[in-house]
């Protein structure tokens, strides 16, 4: 059995010279492929190096390229350009991150929309996948979303944290969704279980979100407080909990609809792991 991990920040300072040692510890513990994610031109072009010096073999190391919508105030005129040449490289797999975030709004709204729909002609003209974040803006996003979604192959709303009707207007939007260790926390997450179970097979995905987001279900707690890929099986077994599956099932699908949505290959497993 293997898993896929849709989204770590593999290039936060946080892994500075740790990096070989965290994807050891990911690939022990069933995590056989990764999907780094870019927030900025500098965080994309990193993360595409990382896949290119830590996975010469090219199977098990992918990222995406974008901008984050807290830096959607950092756009110039080059960006795009930048953005463009990235995307071409065969090791990144989507367009973003990008979306929106009006719980922050470290970059101010209008200029959020105008970026993002910016990365949205890009992935129309390139035919490739959204990696999409929203917090506090699902009404804004859908909007948005909803002049686009016809000519895009397809787009995935990573961490989803949001609440009943933003989940079933995503779906009736055919988009995929991301789940993080958020349905591991008995503080703010818990409306998640009963919502998880709505989401069909072939749209779900998992993701640690790696360094943030530790599952706080975990036992034991890494005394440095971050979250790491290997432990994205802790998010397998709560989405399996509420999902009434096996871990064996929930694994084999959302493993499937994640190599298909960034159009991954097939590897073998480094290790047999002990969910």
């Amino acid at each position: 059995m293997q898993l896929i991990d849709i989204g770590v920040n593999l290039t936060n300072s946080s892994f500075d010279n740790k990096h070989q040692d965290v994807l050891d510890r990911a690939y022990q513990a069933g995590v056989g492929q990764l999907v780094l994610t870019g927030t900025h031109v500098e965080s994309s072009e990193q993360a595409l190096e990382l896949c290119q010096r830590l996975d010469e073999g090219g199977q098990r190391l992918f990222s995406t390229a974008g901008i984050h919508p807290h830096a959607a105030s950092d756009w110039t005129a080059d960006t795009e350009r930048q953005l463009r040449t990235l995307l071409r490289e065969t090791r990144v797999k989507a367009v973003g991150e990008c979306g929106l975030d009006f719980n922050r709004d470290f970059s101010p709204r209008p200029q959020q929309e105008k970026v993002l729909e910016q990365h949205l002609a890009l992935a129309v003209e390139l035919q490739m996948p959204v990696f999409l974040h929203e917090r506090d803006a699902s009404q804004r996003l859908l909007e948005i979303l909803r002049d686009y979604r016809d000519r895009l192959p397809a787009a995935v709303v990573h961490c989803f944290t949001g609440e009943q009707r933003a989940l079933f207007n995503y779906l009736d939007l055919d988009l995929h969704i991301g789940i993080t260790g958020w349905i591991c926390d008995e503080r703010r997450g818990t409306h998640l279980h009963p919502l998880v179970k709505e989401i069909p097979r072939g749209r779900l995905m998992l993701e640690s979100d790696a360094p943030y987001l530790l599952p706080r279900s975990l036992r034991p707690k890494p005394k440095n407080g971050r979250n790491e890929p290997a432990y994205l099986p802790q998010v397998l077994r709560e989405v399996a909990l509420h999902r009434g599956e096996t871990l064996e099932d929930v694994a084999a699908h959302t493993t499937a609809c994640a190599r298909a949505f960034f159009g991954l290959p097939t590897v073998e497993s480094f290790a047999q792991s002990k969910w």
